[in-house]
């Protein structure tokens, strides 16, 4: 009889608790969301290409939606009014991470930047990093290894011009920003480090990709094991296994190197400024390193840093090889400006060509590297364009669907960097149509590495060399499809022929 009375009493006050929730639910002006099934939501509505599938979504259900990926609630943010809202009127309440399988395993249970969760220590590290690795004047301190890796690059390009033979660009460049990151961040030259092998360095990035954009059934169905069950069947803990022990190899790899005595170095690069702090930390520093916080830092930039500058140059040489009257006016702008018997390009030069910013203005609009920018999550609740989002709700903000609204950009499929002309509007996080590096607190904190890179990398491959089609192409069989994941790609690799102008 008691224990009668007191399962009643039990599954009455559960009933309740569930009846005022549905009350005060039913009170919200939740975000519109489309015709969902049990048990997968909306998953089946997300094809080979998310950015793509939402925008159409958002299209047909508004700028401000929200989907079911499994039993997981996801607002998705397609307009420049409401990423505004996200990114800056309610930043500190929506500037946390969600806790997902992969992002904690390969972060070192979120020991980096990128990933972690918002908080103390976050906000330590992240402060660290912009002014101990990522500030102006360190990214000026590593100009020569820019302009080095560039001249390399200029020398392989003009082997091949010699006999007129096409190139692969897309791995070319790919090389490039792996040649100056590992120089920057590991102190290790690409070509010749015993600890890198090139082909399989372009594979581990991509390996890491896959495995972290990959469906992981635990991050959408966190109910009784059942999700982490179908991973492990699936193979998907076995992938995120394999990339965390590549890259856990590699990074111990470099940091030996780094703490053996007899270490030759011309610079000191972002493990020796991480290892110094190691070093000389007390028990009273707001700011605890590890080797495991390295391991972190080093997943984010070898993730974030190495594919993300090669994919912006290589949509930007896809765009300028398919309109020639573009490639014309840059390279006409760049060769005036800057003479035409310049040995080698220096970063100062960046300054003198006006339209080349506009034309990588124009290729972050129209192709940012990362279409969907890193998911956050509310910690309080808050309301976006009118729409009530409650705590502990994923937010992505898709950036390639803004860059694409015919509201805000006239002609937006086509490639005109003209559209530049006298405009304010930039790519650095306080324009909320242009954001291929996100805003707000976790804007992406290595944007000034990377735009050195882009800049002074394309300006390179357009003052050196012509580029012509190889033999039985045409200007209209380019193709801009896409492929990826996290990051997205072109689908064909670019290949053109370079001829040395001079």
């Amino acid at each position: 009889m008691v224990i009668s009375l007191l399962c009643f009493c039990i599954v009455t006050l559960v009933s309740l608790i569930f009846f005022v929730k549905k009350i005060k639910h039913s009170r919200w002006n939740l975000p519109p969301s489309p015709p969902k099934f049990p048990i997968i939501g909306n998953l089946h509505q997300i094809g080979e290409l998310p950015h793509r599938s939402l925008q159409c979504l958002a299209e047909r259900y508004g700028p401000v939606l929200l989907l079911h990926f499994g039993f997981v609630p996801v607002v998705v943010v397609s307009s420049r009014e409401a990423a505004e809202e996200v990114l800056r009127t309610h930043d500190l309440d929506c500037c946390s991470r969600p806790n997902l399988v992969g992002t904690r395993l390969l972060s070192r249970d979120f020991k980096d930047i990128g990933f972690t969760p918002y908080g103390e220590e976050w906000k330590e590290r992240r402060k660290f990093a912009v002014r101990e690795l990522f500030c102006l004047k360190k990214v000026q301190s590593f100009r020569h290894i820019r302009e080095e890796e560039c001249n390399y690059l200029v020398k392989k390009l003009s082997e091949s011009s010699t006999d007129r033979s096409p190139v692969d660009l897309s791995k070319s460049l790919f090389w490039l920003t792996a040649s100056i990151l590992f120089r920057v961040v590991l102190g290790q030259n690409f070509h010749e480090s015993k600890f890198i092998d090139k082909d399989c360095i372009e594979e581990l990035v991509f390996e890491a990709e896959t495995a972290l954009a990959s469906f992981t059934c635990s991050d959408f169905f966190p109910v009784a094991g059942i999700g982490w069950l179908v991973d492990w069947l699936s193979g998907q803990h076995h992938r995120l296994n394999d990339v965390f022990f590549k890259l856990d190899a590699l990074f111990q790899n470099v940091i030996d190197d780094h703490l053996n005595p007899g270490r030759s170095k011309d610079h000191d690069d972002i493990i020796d400024s991480m290892l110094d702090v190691i070093d000389k930390q007390g028990e009273n520093d707001s700011l605890k390193l590890s080797i495991d916080h390295i391991k972190g830092f080093l997943a984010n930039i070898f993730l974030a840093g190495i594919d993300t500058g090669a994919i912006t140059m290589i949509w930007a040489m896809t765009e300028l090889a398919k309109n020639p009257r573009l490639m014309k006016k840059v390279q006409s702008e760049i060769r005036d400006r800057l003479g035409n018997n310049k040995e080698r390009i220096n970063e100062e030069d960046i300054d003198k060509v006006p339209y080349l910013k506009m034309v990588i203005k124009e290729t972050f609009r129209l192709h940012p590297a990362a279409p969907l920018i890193l998911p956050r999550e509310t910690m309080a609740h808050i309301k976006v364009q009118g729409y009530d989002i409650p705590p502990k709700r994923r937010i992505l903000v898709n950036v390639w669907a803004i860059g694409r609204d015919p509201k805000l950009w006239t002609n937006p499929e086509e490639f005109n960097p003209e559209r530049f002309i006298d405009s304010q509007v930039d790519y650095r996080g306080q324009h909320y149509e242009l954001l291929p590096f996100g805003s707000g607190r976790r804007i992406c904190p290595g944007m000034p590495m990377g735009i050195a890179t882009v800049e002074l990398g394309l300006l390179n491959l357009l003052y050196f060399f012509d580029w012509k089609l190889p033999d039985g192409m045409t200007h209209n069989d380019i193709d801009t499809e896409e492929a990826g994941t996290l990051t997205i790609v072109k689908k064909v690799p670019l290949n053109l022929v370079p001829v040395r102008v001079q």
